[in-house]
């Protein structure tokens, strides 16, 4: 994001008033997606096993799912406009987005999705949620930085739908254009205005309920009693080693995307990619593990793996998992990087749990904060998605998720400058 011109005035009032007129669509178009994407998955990998005879999917389900959705990702970049998207290997991005790419980032974001891509949906609902930011154009004369605030406040609005209200929405957003101190806000007012008023297609407002939208907060945590002088120690080096992890994931999806789009082309590396994550899937699944927890974003799976009393069994979900979420980055797939960074960092933290006794509402605070900071290098984002996964019950452990945090983004920083790699770029530098 360039520094914004001086915007004042009745034009401004303009935008804020637009702002609110497009937070809801733009929550919409979130909220649609995302119960489109879960309604296809459950009927892909529920119903359709039980209608084939299986209480669980069988392997040749688990294999050629993610098979099929490579295909359909082919056709969304190679046969309709915008490539998809962009790729996950660049972070989160906001800014302009045109209308006509709409399809092809909904077919490529539904395909890796709800196939048991290993990838989440913040990225794809910034994109459609842009896209509603730059419908209004066409009916109102804006200039570039008129129209990059309109595609701002759409992509707040779809992001708060995911992220359960404005404030991640905007933080998300602010921190990437920290550089630009005050003079950002201007820029953003538009954005919060969407967001609020777009999120109350979520939450509801007189006799209008709402619509259901799976929040972030892991149930059943129990109230985390401290912190701990241990707990802090045990933050530090777990954000330490998660950072590790992930820059070594994103290494080798980097390697693979250079090598493997110039080698074998995006469509044999697609469905090589697809193949590759569901026999990774499957073979978790002979060694005792859930082949549903190494699919996905790993969203839905974070309870799982915190309960989870066996390191062996954590140890092959941990390494399928993050094989699988590098051959998503590089293979050529579309969505965003956050969440499979939140499960391993979690299921990091669980050996603290099943090894030393550490609080489950500690580990999820913990290793949700580093595993997001190792991933995005922004740090007041991940502490307030710490915070969101662990709800009422883990406000005193939100102190060792800034440590795990601060330990991951120094450890990621040292990597990045040694390898001389760049890193993903920040939210709204690029569209």
């Amino acid at each position: 994001m360039t520094e914004p011109e001086q915007l004042s005035g009745g034009a401004y009032l303009r935008l804020v008033l637009l702002g609110a007129a497009i937070g809801i669509p733009a929550a919409l178009v979130a909220a649609l997606f995302l119960a489109f994407v879960h309604d296809l998955e459950h009927w892909l990998w529920t119903d359709l096993p039980d209608a084939l005879g299986h209480s669980a999917p069988p392997w040749y389900l688990v294999v050629g799912l993610p098979v099929a959705g490579a295909a359909l990702v082919v056709v969304a970049r190679l046969f309709l406009p915008g490539d998809g998207g962009h790729s996950p290997l660049e972070g989160i991005k906001g800014g302009p987005v045109p209308p006509k790419n709409a399809a092809g980032i909904a077919l490529a974001a539904v395909a890796t999705l709800a196939f048991g891509g290993v990838l989440g949906p913040e990225a794809p609902l910034i994109a459609l949620g842009a896209v509603v930011g730059t419908v209004v154009i066409p009916f109102v004369r804006l200039n570039e930085q008129e129209t990059a605030v309109m595609s701002t406040a759409g992509s707040f609005s779809a992001i708060s739908a995911l992220f359960g209200g404005p404030l991640v929405a905007g933080v998300l957003l602010l921190e990437g254009g920290i550089g630009l101190g005050a003079s950002l806000i201007p820029v953003l007012l538009p954005g919060f205005v969407a967001a609020a008023v777009g999120y109350l297609v979520i939450i509801g407002f007189g006799d209008w309920g709402g619509l259901d939208v799976p929040g972030l907060a892991v149930p059943s945590l129990p109230p985390y009693e401290g912190p701990h002088v241990r707990d802090m120690f045990l933050a530090a080096a777990l954000g330490v080693v998660t950072a590790v992890l992930i820059s070594a994931i994103r290494l080798v999806g980097l390697r693979v995307r250079d090598r493997g789009e110039a080698r074998l082309g995006v469509p044999a590396l697609l469905i090589g990619g697809g193949l590759a994550v569901g026999v990774l899937a499957q073979l978790a699944d002979v060694l005792g593990a859930n082949s549903q927890d190494v699919l996905f974003s790993g969203q839905a799976s974070v309870p799982s793996v915190i309960a989870e009393d066996s390191a062996k069994i954590v140890l092959i979900l941990l390494a399928a998992k993050g094989l699988a979420y590098a051959v998503c980055l590089g293979c050529g797939f579309r969505g965003g990087p956050v969440f499979p960074a939140i499960f391993l960092g979690v299921a990091l933290a669980t050996f603290a749990v099943i090894g030393l006794d550490a609080s489950p509402t500690w580990a999820i605070a913990a290793g949700a904060a580093a595993g997001t900071t190792a991933m995005t290098r922004l740090l007041l984002s991940s502490m307030i998605f710490a915070a969101l996964l662990v709800g009422l019950a883990g406000p005193a452990a939100i102190p060792a998720a800034v440590i795990a945090s601060a330990t991951a983004w120094l450890t990621v920083t040292a990597l990045d400058k040694r390898s001389a790699a760049p890193g993903p770029a920040r939210p709204g530098t690029g569209s």
